[in-house]
């Protein structure tokens, strides 16, 4: 069985717990408090980070390379795309989103960043959702009409949008929407923690 150490409110971890419901199979998550790590999480991950993915004798960190690896182990629903070229491009974007998306959330999750790098961060991340806002006016999901590992990845942050202080209310209603779709998941409502469901009024 599949166990997957997951930070409580991490949004990294978050991605992983999608999957894995969206997979519907034999899983189970530990979790992790981010500010209290248990010592054998060092030993798993030498970045002594979350999430962490073991399976017997296989131990596996950093989100993206664990979900390809439950979507490759269980293809059923497949959300990387079978063409190779499509599942290239896929990848291109989930490279994309960790350079000009998730290292401005990390340096949110951050307790040590200042507020000044902390306002960089939300002005960056609204800018970058702003670019990619106008796609959801004609297609309900990243890749089309099929629900993807991008969607997957971006949902974490979307869920987290007012948490983390940046409103998008009103200017982006294709994007607000096309959130709903995300959260509306069976898979994404059974993925929240009690702590992430507390972000969202």
């Amino acid at each position: 069985m599949m166990i997957l150490y997951s930070g409580t409110t991490c949004p990294f971890s978050h991605s992983c717990r999608i999957v894995l419901f969206e997979k519907g199979m034999d899983f189970q998550i530990n979790d992790v408090d981010v500010h209290n790590k248990p010592e054998d999480l060092a030993v798993m991950n030498p970045y002594n980070e979350v999430p962490v993915l073991v399976e017997r004798d296989l131990i596996l960190h950093e989100s993206n390379i664990i979900n390809e690896y439950i979507d490759e182990r269980f293809p059923h629903p497949q959300l990387m795309p079978a063409d190779p070229i499509m599942r290239a491009r896929a990848r291109l974007f989930l490279y994309r989103f960790n350079q000009e998306l998730f290292c401005h959330v990390r340096v949110l999750e951050n307790s040590s960043s200042t507020k000044k790098d902390q306002d960089k961060a939300r002005k960056a991340i609204s800018e970058n959702l702003s670019q990619i806002a106008p796609i959801f006016s004609k297609q309900k999901f990243m890749l089309g009409d099929e629900f993807s590992m991008l969607d997957v990845a971006v949902a974490p942050l979307l869920w987290r949008l007012e948490h983390y202080g940046i409103d998008f209310s009103k200017p982006n209603p294709h994007l607000l929407k096309y959130a709903e779709r995300l959260f509306s998941r069976q898979a994404f409502i059974d993925s929240l923690t009690p702590a992430e469901k507390a972000m969202r009024k």
